[in-house]
């Protein structure tokens, strides 16, 4: 493919991440309420479910959540209900009241559990898969062929979106490990719950022209 179609796709794929969305809510939430292994589970999430969504999108399951007002509605509601899930049990999380304490405990917080509620909530995004599949052709070369093409394009987002996310989580978990206080705690997990259930109620709002 042309070089320049590929930094095209770079930067727009770099713009479009840096804008937090659901996802990188999600990461940013969960760093500040349980720290680096949390956040290393999420970026781990993050980069498969958007290899997920990409390539849904690209075997024809964008096309179809176009067409199908059902089908986006119900993955919507579903995706929706999960945010706020997640947000409410953040926002209830227990607070240790020793901050090296607390440390020791998030080790053992499922990180495979954090993993999977990550991808699910990335893979699962009716608006990213529509996204892919009206973003993605844009750059695309209708000479060459289709899926070495995609290939590129989807290795190339997946890294960029590991940044991303990895640096939002870097720096959340940072911000977080500098509390010690279980007051403060309290406040981190709420406002990483609160997040989560923000993010759900605009999910919610999502409409299925937007995509």
């Amino acid at each position: 493919m042309p070089f320049e179609n590929w930094l095209a796709f770079v930067a727009a794929s770099a713009v479009m991440l840096a804008i937090p969305g659901p996802t990188i809510l999600l990461v940013i939430s969960y760093a500040l309420g349980h720290g680096r292994k949390a956040s290393s589970a999420t970026v781990a999430g993050v980069a498969l479910g958007d290899f997920t969504a990409m390539t849904a999108s690209m075997l024809g399951l964008g096309a179809l959540l176009v067409t199908s007002a059902a089908l986006f509605t119900v993955l919507k509601w579903v995706g929706a209900a999960y945010l706020i899930y997640l947000g409410f049990k953040l926002w209830r999380a227990p607070v240790s009241s020793e901050g090296a304490g607390r440390s020791e405990a998030t080790g053992k917080e499922r990180p495979l559990k954090i993993f999977l509620h990550t991808y699910i909530v990335t893979a699962l995004n009716p608006k990213s898969i529509i996204f892919f599949v009206a973003f993605l052709p844009q750059f695309l070369t209708p000479s060459l062929p289709f899926w070495p093409q995609v290939m590129i394009f989807e290795v190339t987002f997946l890294v960029l979106a590991t940044c991303n996310a990895a640096l939002y989580g870097l720096m959340a978990s940072a911000a977080r490990n500098s509390i010690r206080k279980p007051k403060v705690q309290r406040i981190v997990n709420r406002t990483g719950g609160g997040l989560l259930i923000g993010a759900g109620l605009l999910t919610m709002g999502w409409r299925r022209s937007a995509g």
